[in-house]
């Protein structure tokens, strides 16, 4: 995670279409593993702040849980999931399974 970038970046399309020889194919999986990572985030996120739900609204402990905020900050800190997934795509540690054309023939009748 410490070479992705923040914010935006331009991109060379011919650089998406080597993979899959085709652009928007490889958007397609990008969009898809920008899915998983996304789920994956906020499932870490979600159990990491559910140590510290209370069921009493309690306002002096909202303003008192330093920890709490910290963690926030720390997630809203990390790239986002898409650039996340465009450089795993183009450092190719994404796996991409294509069915057998004939499989899919098979499927279709």
């Amino acid at each position: 995670m410490a070479n992705v970038p923040s914010s935006i970046v331009t991109r060379n399309m011919a650089d998406f279409a080597k993979q899959t020889g085709n652009v928007y194919k490889s958007v397609a999986v990008i969009s898809k593993r920008a899915n998983q990572i996304s789920v994956k985030l906020k499932e870490e996120l979600n159990s990491k702040l559910a140590e510290f739900a209370t069921t009493v609204d309690n306002l002096e402990e909202v303003f008192e849980n330093r920890e709490q905020i910290e963690i926030s900050k720390y997630y809203e800190r990390l790239p986002k999931p898409t650039n996340l997934a465009i450089e795993e795509f183009l450092d190719g540690e994404v796996y991409l399974r294509t069915p057998d054309e004939n499989q899919q023939e098979e499927i279709n009748l």
